[in-house]
């Protein structure tokens, strides 16, 4: 398949989307952003304001979940499963240590 006619399929579709659609996706994109820097930003100097924004970030996703609720159940999901992943990525500790787990220090 030659790519322009799909270049031109891409085309009709980002435009046909809604503006509304594309604001809840980027505040899904930069919430999901707030709480990665949450994590990468632990022991750095920068970890405060990291967790702080990550803070704010659940925040606004969880009234985004809220609202998203009258928009139907497939926006209702998707805001759900990222907040779900939010306060995952905020909470797990991937990086444990053996003596961690055990609880031995």
């Amino acid at each position: 398949m030659p790519i322009v006619p799909l270049l031109l399929v891409v085309e009709s579709q980002v435009r046909s989307m809604s503006p509304l659609l594309c604001g809840l996706a980027a505040v899904h994109v930069l919430c999901l952003a707030a709480a990665s820097l949450a994590r990468l930003g632990e022991g750095t100097r920068h970890e405060r304001i990291a967790q702080a924004g990550c803070l704010a970030a659940l925040g606004v996703m969880g009234c985004v979940c809220g609202m998203s609720l009258r928009c139907g159940p497939g926006f209702a999901a998707f805001s759900g499963v990222t907040l779900a992943v939010m306060t995952i990525v905020a909470v797990a500790d991937f990086g444990a240590s053996p003596k961690a787990a055990d609880g031995e220090g």
